[in-house]
């Protein structure tokens, strides 16, 4: 696995970003309906669905969807941390097979694959934000614990889908609420991902500073340098305070040391002759 260059990660987290197009081209796709249409009892296949007028754009922002969900997953893999990278690559690239296969089979027509596909993929979007809550917290536990948030949402919303329990929300607005979750979480670890940074530096980048360290390195050692650097003044300073202070006192020491032999060649003189046989002898 190659590293996450600048580029790389910045190109991963705008393919995340871009996931939010499904909002638009849904919004798009209802109001172009030519009956009522409600989000709350009606289902998202129903405007992909070939009585639906703007279903060749539904099905191909599906397609589209798919298609940012994997440039994602393949850019921005090496940014992920621990085992929880691996379940999520595996989980939203399962979410990613499922709006695919959605976009490819509508609903009328390829029943049974487009709901495998729809199964697929919200269980892969509920399941897959979680595990990548897991992959990013390392680097946020904001971001991490948000997308956890997100992705326990869309599983027991999935899991109500799937068991029929839609009184609340309504068939739509459960199913939605399973599907949301997805280019939500998305674009949210996308952003995030843009603005906090973490990958190497771009050859250019590298070339420029001459050094081959991101700015923030940089920054950082050179405050570390200049610690040392102040911690070597201090040395160097108090070790010549020391120097200092000892010529200050050793000629006063030696003065002191020579007056008092001095003294005492005075005050036992061999040729005293009132000197006593003891102090003659010294």
């Amino acid at each position: 696995m190659g590293p996450v260059t600048t580029t790389r990660l910045r190109s991963g987290a705008l393919a995340w970003l871009l996931t939010l197009q499904y909002f638009a081209v849904e919004t798009f796709a209802q109001s172009r309906m030519d009956h009522p249409y409600s989000r709350a009892a009606d289902t998202i296949s129903a405007l992909g669905a070939t009585d639906s007028p703007a279903h060749r754009l539904m099905n191909a922002s599906f397609l589209v969807q798919a298609i940012l969900i994997v440039v994602g997953v393949v850019l921005l893999r090496p940014a992920l941390r621990g085992g929880a990278a691996r379940a999520a690559t595996a989980l939203l690239s399962l979410a990613a097979a499922g709006v695919l296969i959605v976009g490819i089979f509508p609903r009328d027509g390829y029943s049974v694959g487009h709901a495998s596909g729809a199964v697929a993929y919200v269980v892969g979007a509920g399941l897959g934000l979680i595990a990548l809550a897991y992959a990013l917290r390392p680097r946020s536990e904001v971001l991490g614990t948000l997308l956890a948030l997100l992705g326990v949402i869309g599983t027991a919303m999935t899991v109500f889908f799937l068991a029929g329990v839609t009184g609340y929300l309504g068939v739509g607005g459960t199913e939605r609420a399973a599907a949301y979750v997805l280019p939500i979480g998305l674009a949210i670890a996308g952003a995030a991902l843009w603005r906090m940074g973490g990958g190497e530096p771009d050859a250019g980048t590298s070339a420029g500073s001459g050094t081959g360290l991101r700015p923030r390195q940089e920054r950082q050692l050179a405050r570390e340098g200049e610690r040392a650097r102040r911690a070597e003044q201090r040395r160097a300073r108090d070790e010549a305070l020391e120097n200092a202070a000892r010529q200050v006192h050793e000629p006063t020491r030696a003065a002191a040391d020579e007056g008092a032999d001095t003294d005492g060649e005075d005050e036992i003189d061999p040729e005293d002759p009132w000197a006593t046989s003891a102090r003659r002898r010294d």
